[in-house]
C-alpha cells in the first residue's frame, strides 16, 4: 500500500479578515475555503495577507504570520522593537498593539477561557473584566516597559547572543532587548561573543544589586572567561548531570518582596517582573484575610514567598506547611523562613506529599502551580480539606479555568478574580482567584 504524500502549505498566502483573539498570542481567521488560520502579528478586525508558517493539507488548522496589513485596526502601532515582526524574535506577541489594547486582548482571552472551560461569566467569577498594569508600566503607545529581570539568551553557531524565533530553534541575533530590565541590559551580554555556548541566562535581582549569569556550554566546549560590564556571579549547567554549578561568586541572588529578603539559588523560580512578587502577595493576602492562629498550606511554594507572607500574618500560634518539588528551592525556602518556627517545608510533588501528611482540614490554602495547572485529583483533594478561603495564582488562563471547574465540582465558588499584566508585550497574563465554600442551605 502506497502512502500518499502530504502537501505542505508553508509559504502559501491568504487574504483574510481577522477574527477574535485566541489563547497563545494570535488571532483566528478563516480562508475562503473555510481553513482555520492562527495568525500572529495581526489584530481583530484587520484585513491582512497571511503567510502560512506551519501546516499541511490535512492539518486541522494552519499557523500564519500577517505579512501585509491591508486594513489596519485603530489599535495598531508601529512595533517599537526592530526585532519584532514576522520571522523575527518570538519573545513579544503584541509589540504592534497599543498598551491598552494589549490588556483588552488579554482580558478577552481570560473571559473566553472562563466561559469555555469553567462555564463562568466574568460577573460569576467576581471579575470586573480588566487587566491591571503593574505600577509604573502605564506608558504611552510606542514606549516599552523594561520589566524582564531574567532573560534567556540563545547563542548562534558564531557565538552571537540573541532570542529564539517563534516556535523555532533559530536564533534572532539582537543588540538590545527592549523589555529587558536595566540590570540585565547593563551586563552587556549582547556586546560580546560566546563561542561554545548554547545559552546564557542573565538575572538581575529586585531589591539588591545581585547579578548572575548561568552558562550552558555546547557538548565538549570549554567555559569562557566571563568579563561583563558589571560585577556578576557565574554559574554553569553541567553537561552530564544537567545541574547548575557555581563557577565564581554567590550561587544565589537576593530578591526583595513583602519587606523580606529571599535567597534564590541556581537560577530557581522567581517572578520575572520586578513588581510581580509584591503585587501577587498583596492580592493573595487581601483575598485570604489571614487571621492569627490559623493553619495554612502553601503549595508549589518555591523559595517561600507566600509561606513567609502567611507566617508573618498568622502570628506565633499560626502554622504553615509548604510543599515544593525542587530540591534547591526547598533548601532556599527553609533558609528564607528559618525565623518562623511554625513553618515546615516538605520536598516532593504536591500530589504525592499532601496525602502523606495526614492533614484533613486547614483554614487557608495558597497554590501557585506550574503552567499546566494543579489537575483534577489534586484540586478535589484540596476541596475536601474544607479551607475557608483558597487563593489560586495562575500564569495560564486555560489551566486556571479548568481547575476552577474542578473546584466548583468540589463545592467551592469563585469569590473574586483579578488579572495583572505582569508580562507586557507578550500574551502572558497573571491571575489571582479567591475561592470559598458554597454555603449550604440550612
Amino acid at each position: 500500500m502506497q502512502n500518499t504524500p502530504v502537501t505542505s502549505l508553508v509559504g502559501e498566502e491568504y487574504e483574510v479578515e481577522v477574527g477574535p483573539v485566541a489563547h497563545g498570542g494570535h488571532c483566528i481567521a478563516r480562508t475562503e475555503e473555510g481553513r482555520v488560520l492562527f495568525v500572529r502579528h495581526a489584530l481583530p478586525g484587520e484585513r491582512v495577507r497571511a503567510r502560512v508558517t506551519e501546516g499541511e493539507e490535512t492539518s486541522r488548522f494552519l499557523r500564519a504570520d500577517a505579512v501585509e496589513i491591508l486594513q489596519a485596526s485603530k489599535d495598531r502601532i508601529e512595533a517599537p522593537c526592530p526585532f519584532s515582526g514576522p520571522g523575527k524574535c518570538g519573545g513579544c506577541d503584541w509589540q504592534h498593539a497599543k498598551p491598552g489594547a494589549q490588556r483588552r486582548l488579554k482580558g478577552e482571552v481570560i473571559a473566553e477561557q472562563l466561559k469555555r472551560l469553567a462555564g463562568l461569566t466574568p460577573e460569576e467569577a467576581g471579575w470586573d473584566g480588566t487587566v491591571v498594569p503593574a505600577e509604573g508600566d502605564k506608558l504611552p503607545a510606542g514606549e516599552v516597559p523594561q520589566w524582564r529581570t531574567r532573560v534567556q539568551y540563545a547563542v548562534d553557531a558564531e557565538g552571537h547572543a540573541g532570542l529564539r524565533k517563534h516556535r523555532s530553534h533559530e536564533v534572532e541575533v539582537v543588540d538590545h532587548c527592549m523589555i529587558a530590565a536595566p540590570g540585565v541590559t547593563e551586563l552587556g551580554i549582547e556586546k560580546r561573543t560566546w563561542e561554545g555556548m548554547a545559552s546564557i541566562e542573565a538575572i538581575a535581582a529586585t531589591g539588591s544589586q545581585d547579578r548572575q549569569v548561568i552558562l550552558t556550554p555546547r557538548p565538549g566546549a570549554r567555559l569562557p572567561i566571563v568579563e561583563l560590564d558589571k560585577p556578576v556571579s557565574v554559574m554553569r549547567v553541567g553537561e552530564k548531570d544537567g545541574g547548575v554549578h557555581r563557577v565564581h561568586g554567590r550561587p544565589f541572588v537576593r530578591e526583595r518582596a513583602d519587606d523580606r529578603t529571599h535567597r534564590v539559588g541556581n537560577g530557581g523560580f522567581w517572578q520575572v517582573h520586578p513588581k510581580a512578587a509584591d503585587t501577587l502577595v498583596r492580592a493573595v493576602m487581601q483575598g485570604l484575610l489571614p487571621r492569627k492562629g490559623e493553619m495554612a498550606l502553601d503549595l508549589y511554594c518555591g523559595v517561600g514567598l507566600f509561606a513567609g507572607a502567611l507566617a508573618d500574618r498568622l502570628g506565633d500560634n499560626g502554622a504553615v506547611l509548604g510543599i515544593e518539588s525542587g530540591k534547591r528551592a526547598v533548601e532556599d525556602a527553609r533558609h528564607n523562613l528559618a525565623d518562623f518556627p511554625r513553618v515546615r517545608i516538605e520536598q516532593g510533588k504536591v500530589e504525592s506529599v499532601l496525602p502523606r501528611t495526614g492533614i484533613t482540614d486547614v483554614d487557608l490554602i495558597v497554590l501557585d502551580p506550574p503552567r499546566a495547572g494543579a489537575g483534577k485529583d489534586t484540586v478535589h483533594h484540596l476541596a475536601a480539606l474544607g479551607a475557608r478561603r483558597i487563593a489560586y495564582v495562575a500564569c495560564d488562563p486555560a489551566a486556571l479555568a479548568r481547575d476552577l471547574g474542578y473546584f466548583m465540582e468540589g463545592g467551592y465558588r469563585v469569590r473574586t478574580l483579578r488579572a495583572f499584566d505582569l508580562f507586557p508585550m507578550t500574551h502572558h497574563v497573571e491571575c489571582v482567584a479567591i475561592l470559598e465554600p458554597v454555603k449550604k442551605d440550612a
